[in-house]
C-alpha cells in the first residue's frame, strides 16, 4: 500500500492492561453522558470484574466531583502517575491536576499530547473493563484515541429529544467510519416518573433512542429515567449504584453493563 493511500487508523494498538475497552461518548453535551459512564464503571466492577474508568472529557472533567476525588494523584517517578482508587475502581482525569474553576483552555496538539499521558503515562493495574469517557461531539480528542487504541466499542448515550438524536447520527457516523463498533444507545433521562402517584411524563419525547437504533441498525441498550436520586447522588460524590446497590435505579446501569459483558463475550 503506497504512503498515499495508508489506512491512519492502522496504528490502532491493543491496550497491554485493559482486555476490553469501551468509549461511552454522545453527539452533544447536556445528555448526562458522565453520569451513565460512571455507574457502568461501578455496575462492572459489581459484577466482580476489575475497572478504570478514565476521563478524557478534558475541557469538562466529571469524575472528580462524581467520585468526590479532588487530589492530585501520587507521583510515581518521571515515567508516570498512579491512577486514584474510589469504591473499588481506577480513576483517572485530568481534573485531579486542575484547581477548581479552572478553564483548560488548549488547541488540538495539546489535546492529543494529554490524551497520550492519560492512555501510556499512568500506570494502570491489570484491568477487565477501561471505561472512557469522551467529551460530547466529534472532535480532536475522538478521533486521537481512535487512532492510537484499538476500541472493544463505543456506546452512544442520548435522551429522547429530536435536537440530541440528531447529533446521535453524526457520532454514529463517526465511529463507523473509523471501525469502532457501535455497542449500542443509551437513552437517558426517558422520562419522571412521580414518586407519589407514579406517573410518568415523557418530559423530553418517546422512545427516541430506541427508534434511532431501528434507523441506525444498531441495539438499544435500555433507558434510565429522569431520576432526583440518580443526579443527587454523582453530585454528592457516590453515584448510584455504589450508594444504593440493588435500588431500582441501579439497576438500569446494572441491566445495560449485562448486555455489555454479554456482546463482548
Amino acid at each position: 500500500m503506497s504512503q498515499e493511500n495508508k489506512n491512519p487508523f492502522d496504528t490502532q494498538k491493543k491496550l497491554r492492561y485493559a482486555k476490553n475497552v469501551i468509549a461511552i461518548a454522545s453527539g452533544k453535551g447536556g445528555v448526562g453522558k458522565s453520569t451513565v459512564a460512571a455507574n457502568l464503571a461501578l455496575s462492572l466492577k459489581e459484577k466482580g470484574f476489575s475497572v478504570g474508568l478514565l476521563d478524557l472529557d478534558l475541557y469538562g472533567p466529571s469524575v472528580p466531583i462524581m467520585f468526590g476525588q479532588h487530589k492530585p494523584t501520587e507521583s510515581v517517578s518521571e515515567q508516570g502517575i498512579l491512577p486514584a482508587e474510589k469504591y473499588g475502581i481506577q480513576l483517572m482525569s485530568l481534573g485531579f491536576f486542575l484547581e477548581a474553576n479552572t478553564a483548560v483552555i488548549w488547541r488540538g496538539p495539546l489535546v492529543i499530547k494529554a490524551v497520550d499521558q492519560l492512555l501510556n503515562e499512568v500506570f494502570w493495574k491489570q484491568m477487565d473493563y477501561l471505561i472512557i469517557d469522551l467529551p460530547p461531539g466529534t472532535g480532536d480528542i475522538q478521533l486521537s484515541l481512535v487512532q492510537k487504541i484499538l476500541l472493544s466499542g463505543a456506546v452512544i448515550v442520548t435522551t429522547p429529544q429530536d435536537l440530541a438524536l440528531a447529533d446521535v447520527k453524526r457520532g454514529i457516523n463517526m465511529f463507523e467510519k473509523v471501525n469502532v463498533p457501535i455497542l449500542g444507545i443509551v437513552e437517558n433521562m426517558s422520562y419522571f416518573q412521580c414518586p407519589e402517584c407514579g406517573h410518568k411524563s415523557y418530559i423530553f419525547g418517546q422512545n427516541g433512542g430506541m427508534k434511532e437504533s431501528e434507523r441506525s441498525k444498531v441495539d438499544y441498550l435500555g433507558e434510565v429515567p429522569l431520576n432526583k436520586d440518580i443526579m443527587s447522588a454523582a453530585d454528592t460524590g457516590c453515584p448510584i449504584v455504589e450508594s444504593k446497590p440493588g435500588s431500582p435505579e441501579s439497576k438500569y446501569y446494572m441491566e445495560i453493563a449485562n448486555k455489555l459483558v454479554e456482546k463482548l463475550k
